[in-house]
């Protein structure tokens, strides 16, 4: 009877044996599926030439409920785009048209 010390590299099983398969037998490995977020939208230079720190309902579409900025990999901007977004969005909580918090109920 051989023991899992004596045997031979490739024969331990385990998860070495599964010959880049997983269980089900296909050769995805996935960790978490996150499903179909994707992309928001697509910016175009119009939206971009009208986002202005005073104009904060432009500036509310960029922002979550929480008061955090939407990445550019969710808004699908490019990085100049969300460079205009960020510090209009600066800009505009330093004059108290958006918060920089928000609190709770």
């Amino acid at each position: 009877m051989t023991t899992r010390m004596d045997a031979p590299r490739g024969d331990r099983g385990g998860a070495g044996d599964d010959d880049g398969l997983d269980r089900d037998g296909d050769d995805r490995r996935g960790g978490k599926g996150r499903g179909g977020g994707g992309k928001r939208k697509l910016l175009s230079d119009e939206i971009v030439a009208k986002i202005d720190y005073k104009n904060p309902q432009i500036l509310r579409s960029f922002v979550t409920d929480r008061g955090k900025m939407i990445p550019r990999r969710i808004t699908g901007a490019s990085a100049r785009q969300q460079r205009v977004i960020s510090t209009a969005l600066r800009r505009a909580r330093m004059l108290a048209l958006l918060p920089f918090t928000v609190t709770g109920d």
